[in-house]
């Protein structure tokens, strides 16, 4: 896909890999880019960034596990500024805990957020690009979407999820000449990720990175864009030997802090 010139949003631009991808963009010459996330404050600062590169920017404070609202704010962008060519799927949360001493609430949030959000902007813009028969979508899961890792469950549960729907996507759409890719992150030093505790041995990548690579992937029917060495690597390794990395991302999981008695109770 040639981004010169074409629509773009982008959900949970206003930080992180999002903002990076947004930027990327800008820099690779898309007319307009459309930001999607929470925080208008945030979102304001970086359509600014944007808009001092030439490009039209437009800021959408949505969130995206209300789903009325975001239908509503997406039919009048696209009428006012659209159609769109490009839909990136960045907006995510993760909630770090061993199993036993997790909350309901935060699993929830977590589905709500990476998973049901995802489908609900999705569908809605998916719809108007099978109708305009162009469009690419690409839905940022992670390596965690690869190989699960302690502390990380419901992240990584909801993560899985995105390759599966990303999967069922692609063949669904591409009778509309839809294009649908998974974009596969490791560990990227984003504010979301310094609140966590890191897994030995894992070398984060910048969001830089993470967003040029994307932009580079798009040139590219590709399934999957995974990101870095060590996300080939433990892809490979997963294939090859699933029972030793799972060893592995035992011993570097960030397991001692967390040892203690749950404190829910088992009603809750």
């Amino acid at each position: 896909m040639n981004i010169q010139g074409k629509i773009a949003l982008v959900t949970g631009a206003s930080r992180g890999i999002g903002r990076e991808i947004a930027l990327e963009l800008a820099k690779q010459g898309v007319q307009r880019l459309v930001l999607v996330a929470r925080d208008r404050q945030r979102l304001a600062l970086v359509a600014a960034e944007i808009e001092g590169m030439g490009i039209e920017a437009v800021i959408l404070p949505l969130d995206l596990s209300q789903p009325i609202e975001v239908h509503i704010a997406i039919a009048q962008v696209w009428r006012d500024h659209g159609p769109f060519h490009l839909l990136v799927n960045c907006a995510g949360i993760a909630h770090q805990v061993p199993f036993l001493q997790s909350k309901l609430a935060n699993v929830q949030e977590e589905i709500a957020i990476n998973l049901i959000g995802m489908y609900t902007i999705t569908r809605l813009v998916a719809r108007r690009m099978a109708a305009q028969r162009e469009g690419k979508i690409v839905n940022v899961s992670s390596l965690m979407g690869k190989v699960a890792a302690p502390t990380m469950a419901t992240y990584s549960a909801t993560k899985f999820a995105i390759l599966g729907f990303t999967q069922a996507l692609r063949g669904e759409l591409a009778a509309h000449n839809v294009q649908v890719s998974a974009l596969l992150p490791s560990l990227t030093d984003t504010d979301m990720v310094r609140e966590l505790q890191w897994f030995r041995w894992v070398m984060p990548t910048s969001p830089q990175r993470v967003a040029q690579v994307l932009v580079a992937g798009l040139q590219k029917d590709t399934p999957e864009i995974l990101v870095g060495w060590q996300s080939h690597l433990v892809a490979w390794s997963n294939r090859i030997a699933p029972w030793l990395l799972e060893k592995i991302l035992l011993m570097a999981a960030p397991l001692p802090r967390y040892e203690q008695r749950p404190t829910e109770s088992p009603g809750r």
